[in-house]
């Protein structure tokens, strides 16, 4: 039997095409809301499996009203918007939709979403509620042979409980969480609990490929297919076929490659440069570190491509944060790299023990592995008694000596390279030239770094007014 859906949506048009994609593909279609009234309504006479929600509705109150409601009936329900607006999109992101349609819809894009939407919906319903886990506390395991995973926490412990129930499921899953927990350990473990453990998972850092590469690595090219394209190559997601796909960083992609991205979750297609269209059947795991959400409303990250990757996030919370895994990790690791070097180390004194505990490990689990690879070469005995890290501050002196980030001192390489260009992007003299990048390449990253000649202008004509 299928789905019975609620369209709540005010602007006719757009909900008869939504109506009619849903008909066509064999929905029960419930009668068209405009409004929250009309919406409460529907919800009191009829019990949808699913709600197709508009943010904005007739009247005072709005989508985001109506799913309150939803939550508390359990009814999944996925947003329509064509609004990028920060505090709105944050605030539905609050309410946890199972789904986001970025309008105008595609039919492939809706049909897919909702698919999506139920497989998690019944994902969901199999989690053990809050107060059945206060009630039947989980038992804590150093270890989970599963996973494989060293945890005595109960936040790390929830989330060998997400990597069980997704693993088996055909879902693309966002790993968000600092630099150094663990993601790419996540990453392992859905497939190998998945029904792909047998095909190939294939790992890319989105941070290091090269700008001028991407494409050429993520889809493939044919040969001579541009100047130095020697031979074929095979794409990352090619030889991923029938497998997984790990992209980590997937925040640093650049706009264009994000569009090619979303194709490949859209249509499970690709093309090669130079090359035809090829179907490919891949899992997609991505990771990142940053707030997507923040790059979504600075116009730095597709907003479609991120609801597509978030159909079942999972948070990894940052080693300060699980303080009882600290000594847990550091005895695993510490006989790890006491084997290796044939050592007899067999714990750490009671002081070392309080000074790791009390270190907030910014490089997280990371940075832990790396300390207890240096402790073991520095110990003597048989007994750690000595915290072999004691960083030095980063001393800054005034606003301007602030360190800046990666992505900030790309900016800035790239503003004076244009200046010094007298804003000349192309041909004999231009910055693409003195940069030696292509000048696709030097416009997307403009565009992703918010680099304008008139904002340019402008600051430097308001500093002169300022002296």
């Amino acid at each position: 039997m299928k789905h019975k859906i609620l369209i709540v949506e005010d602007q006719f048009i757009e909900a008869n095409n939504l109506r009619l994609i849903l008909d066509r593909a064999g929905y029960t279609i419930l009668p068209i809301a405009s409004s929250f009234t009309e919406a409460n309504e529907m919800l009191d006479r009829h019990r949808p499996d699913l709600v197709l929600l508009d943010i904005y509705l007739d009247g005072t109150l709005t989508g985001i009203d109506v799913a309150k409601i939803l939550i508390t009936r359990k009814i999944p329900f996925v947003y329509l918007s064509a609004n990028s607006n920060r505090r709105i999109f944050l605030a539905a992101k609050a309410t946890k939709p199972y789904g986001f349609l970025v309008k105008p819809f595609r039919q492939r894009d809706v049909l897919a979403t909702l698919e999506v939407a139920f497989e998690l919906h019944e994902v969901m319903q199999k989690m053990p509620s809050k107060t059945t886990v206060e009630k039947n506390e989980i038992r804590i395991e150093s270890y989970d042979d599963v996973t494989g995973i060293r945890t005595q926490s109960k936040s790390m412990q929830s989330i060998i409980e997400h990597i069980r129930l997704v693993g088996p499921s055909a879902s693309s899953v966002l790993i968000l969480g600092e630099s150094g927990t663990g993601k790419e350990l996540v990453a392992q473990s859905i497939h190998e609990t998945s029904k792909r453990k047998s095909k190939p998972l294939v790992v890319v850092n989105c941070g290091a490929l090269p700008a001028n590469l991407i494409e050429s690595e993520l889809f493939g090219h044919e040969k001579g297919a541009f100047t130095g394209a020697i031979e074929k190559r095979i794409g990352k997601f090619e030889q991923a076929d029938g497998g997984t796909i790990f992209l980590d960083e997937v925040g640093e992609l650049t706009l264009d490659t994000q569009v090619k991205f979303l194709r490949v979750l859209q249509e499970k297609e690709i093309e090669p440069i130079g090359g035809k269209v090829r179907k490919v059947d891949v899992r997609i795991i991505a990771a990142t570190n940053r707030r997507l959400e923040e790059e979504v409303a600075g116009g730095r990250f597709r907003m479609d491509l991120y609801y597509r990757l978030n159909v079942f996030p999972i948070s990894l919370p940052p080693l300060r944060e699980r303080k009882e895994d600290i000594l847990l990790l550091a005895k695993f690791f510490i006989e790890k790299f006491a084997r290796l070097e044939s050592k007899n180390i067999v714990g750490f004194s009671p002081e070392v023990i309080r000074k790791m505990e009390n270190y907030h490990w910014p490089g997280n689990v990371r940075e832990l592995e790396n300390v207890m690879r240096r402790t073991t070469l520095l110990t003597k005995g048989s007994l750690v008694d000595e915290f072999y890290y004691q960083p030095e501050p980063v001393k800054i002196n005034n606003a301007e000596e602030k360190l800046k980030s990666i992505t900030e001192n790309e900016k800035d390489h790239i503003m004076a390279a244009l200046r010094s260009c007298n804003w000349k992007v192309s041909g004999p003299g231009g910055a693409a030239e003195l940069l030696q990048i292509h000048v696709s390449t030097l416009n997307s990253r403009m565009k992703k770094l918010g680099i304008e000649k008139g904002r340019d202008i402008l600051k430097k004509s308001n500093s002169t007014f300022e002296k």
